[in-house]
């Protein structure tokens, strides 16, 4: 009996960060790996290796995935007639996956949860940055302005004490929530999915956006991508933020009115640490690159070393219980993508 083929659509540099040697040679040991070097040209290999008698496509009933790879249509899928699991080695799969995949009753999982740990860091670490006014201290020696006038910053912050919202407990969110808990701060969190149960046990209160906008000294941003959170926080919730308060998002820009926000920060009245952007790469002469009180990284909260180890470990994790006939632990299904980002 011949055994599970699988194509890994992952470029061979994502392929190092995602898979230590023992989860690749675990991967060998589950299927007979076909190889893509480069996930946009998905189609053109499969074509290529049609007929090969060890891993051709045919015989494939198992796509690993990243980004880059095509959009999962009926013609791909023709290609890949046996194929019964896609796993995306990242986290949103909305920009792969179509009707036609889940007509076919191809199932979807994906390592999203990898990302949580260090997305969440980097939220903290934003957040404790804003706290402490570090961007405006390093805007102000780094441009050359004398010690004087780079030490004048408004009031510092510890974050311990310190009323942190999250709008969102998402994995991301969740795992923000543990460490500001750890250090101290009061967390509240909006989120019309999470129970009053839920909400208690992560330590932290349940309160209405408005809410947490007006009474938090930072806010963070960790909801996922949908039409109705479509900038949830528009220049109607920015202004509620008190002044001298801080928005985080390492989530995505699609929650945020950018326009609005670099009005708020340009004046001054709000800070903002940012990983996500309208615009990526964000425009060299764009007005966000210039101000003090923001600070900006270019989308790579979640490119850790351990976490993109974990992300390639949960994808041959899950291959290996989809194999064995065990449940999934990070399966989306097509109602999943409603809810989802």
């Amino acid at each position: 009996m011949s055994r599970t083929a699988s194509v890994v659509s992952v470029s061979p540099a994502l392929r190092a960060e995602f898979f230590s040697p023992a989860a690749w040679e675990t991967l060998g040991t589950l299927t007979d790996v076909l190889l893509v070097d480069d996930p946009a040209t998905l189609g053109a290999t499969l074509d290529a290796r049609t007929g090969a008698a060890s891993s051709g496509p045919s015989r494939a009933e198992v796509l690993v995935i990243s980004w880059g790879t095509p959009r999962l249509d009926a013609a791909l899928l023709d290609r890949m007639p046996g194929l019964r699991l896609v796993a995306h080695t990242g986290a949103s799969v909305k920009p792969f996956v179509t009707p036609e995949l889940f007509a076919r009753g191809v199932r979807v999982t994906q390592a999203g949860q990898g990302m949580a740990q260090s997305v969440g860091e980097v939220s903290v670490v934003f957040a404790m940055a804003l706290l402490h006014q570090l961007p405006r201290f390093h805007h102000g020696l780094a441009s050359g302005a004398s010690w004087e006038d780079a030490e004048d910053a408004p009031p510092r912050y510890e974050i311990a004490g310190t009323r942190v919202g999250v709008i969102g407990a998402s994995r991301t969110g969740r795992a923000a929530i543990t460490m500001l808990r750890a250090l101290g701060a009061e967390v509240v969190v909006a989120d019309p999915t999470l129970s009053a149960a839920d909400a208690r046990a992560l330590g932290v209160a349940l309160v209405s956006l408005d809410d947490l906008l007006a009474t938090s000294r930072i806010t963070m941003v960790h909801a996922p991508t949908l039409p109705e959170t479509h900038r949830l926080v528009g220049a109607r919730e920015l202004a509620l933020m008190p002044d001298g308060a801080g928005l985080v998002n390492t989530a995505r820009s699609w929650l945020t009115d950018e326009d609005a926000l670099l009005r708020e920060v340009a004046s001054g009245r709000i800070d903002a640490a940012l990983d996500v952007f309208d615009a990526e790469p964000l425009p060299v002469d764009h007005p966000l690159r210039t101000l003090p009180n923001v600070l900006l990284t270019p989308h790579h909260a979640a490119a850790t070393v351990q976490g993109r180890l974990r992300q390639g470990a949960i994808v041959v994790e899950e291959i290996g219980r989809f194999l064995a006939g065990e449940p999934l632990q990070h399966e989306v299904d097509a109602a999943a993508l409603t809810r989802t980002g």
